[in-house]
C-alpha cells in the first residue's frame, strides 16, 4: 500500500459488524495494481451522518452492509437500475458530490447459481425478507426459479417480497422441504448469532445444494452441517468475492484478472 498522502482516494465499508475481508481483499488489489487508494471498515454510529460524510469529504465509494441496505435509499441522489429493480443498496459511488446506489449482490448471486449449475426446476426455501434477500429473489425469479418459499417471520416484509415475485411466504420452516435452502439472515453470522444454524438437520438431509450468504464466517453452522451431510454448498466468501470485484470496478474504473480476484480473496481470508 503506498504511504498515505493528500492525493489518495479513500473507499470505505458501513457495517454493523465490520471485518476485514473488505478491507484486505480491497487494498490487496489497490496494491497489486499501484492504485493509490485506501479502503477502511467503519461501523457508523449514526447512519445519516456517516452518508453526508461521503458526500463531504469527499469519499470515493463505501459498500453498505445489512441492515442498512434498505435505509440509505432515502441518503443519495440517483439509483441505478440494479439497486432501483428492488429496493436494495450495497454499494454507493461518490461523483463529484452525487451520490449514486447501486446493488452488485444480484449480480454475485446470478453468477453464483449459474457457475455451481443449480438447476431452475429446483424448489427453494429463501430465509430472510431483507436488502440482501430482494437481490436474491430477484436472481432466482430471473433465472427461471419458480417454486420459491420466503421464510420470513416478518410477515409484512415476507409477504410483500415473496408477493413481488410470486413467490409462497412462510413464517418457519416448518415441514417444508426444498431442493435448494437459501439463508439470508445473520443466523450463523460472527456475533450474537454465531452458533445459530437457520435450517435444522432433517430439512438439510432433504436438500441437494445448501447456499448462505454469510460471509464472516464463511464455514457458517449450516455450511458445516451442509458439508457433513454430504450436500453441495455454496458459501458467503463467494458472494462476497464476486461482489467486491464489482465494487472495485465501480470505484477505480480498473478490471482486475480472474487470478488477481482470486488470490484477493484468498489474501483477505488468510
Amino acid at each position: 500500500m503506498p504511504i498515505l498522502n493528500k492525493d489518495m482516494t479513500l473507499c470505505i465499508s458501513l457495517a454493523v459488524r465490520p471485518s476485514n475481508i473488505g478491507t484486505r481483499f480491497h487494498n490487496y488489489l489497490y496494491e497489486q495494481l499501484g492504485l493509490n487508494y485506501v479502503y477502511k471498515a467503519f461501523a457508523p454510529a449514526d447512519l445519516a451522518q456517516a452518508v453526508a460524510g461521503i458526500r463531504g469529504l469527499p469519499i470515493r465509494g463505501a459498500a453498505v452492509s445489512m441492515p442498512y441496505k434498505e435505509e440509505v435509499i432515502a441518503l443519495v441522489d440517483r439509483m441505478d437500475p440494479s439497486a432501483a429493480a428492488i429496493d436494495s443498496v450495497n454499494t454507493i459511488v461518490n461523483d463529484d458530490g452525487v451520490l449514486t446506489a447501486y446493488n452488485t449482490d444480484y449480480l454475485a448471486i446470478a453468477r453464483l447459481l449459474a457457475d455451481h449449475e443449480v438447476p431452475a426446476s429446483s424448489s427453494v426455501l429463501l430465509r430472510g425478507s431483507g436488502g440482501m434477500a430482494k437481490a436474491v429473489a430477484a436472481a432466482l425469479r430471473d433465472a427461471g426459479f419458480a417454486d420459491v418459499t420466503i421464510v420470513a417471520r416478518n410477515e409484512a416484509t415476507g409477504r410483500s417480497l415473496a408477493d413481488l415475485y410470486g413467490f409462497n411466504w412462510a413464517p418457519e420452516p416448518g415441514e417444508a422441504t426444498a431442493d435448494l435452502l437459501i439463508n439470508v439472515t445473520p443466523l450463523g453470522m460472527a456475533g450474537p448469532d454465531e452458533d445459530a444454524q437457520s435450517f435444522d438437520d432433517e430439512t438439510i438431509a432433504a436438500a441437494e445444494t445448501v447456499f448462505d450468504v454469510v460471509a464472516l464466517p464463511s464455514e457458517t453452522p449450516l455450511i458445516r452441517a451442509a458439508r457433513g451431510a454430504g450436500k453441495k454448498v455454496i458459501t458467503g466468501a463467494e458472494v462476497i468475492a464476486i461482489q467486491a470485484e464489482e465494487q472495485f470496478v465501480l470505484y477505480t474504473g480498473v478490471r482486475p484478472t480472474p487470478e488477481q480476484v482470486r488470490e484477493a480473496s484468498e489474501f483477505s481470508r488468510s
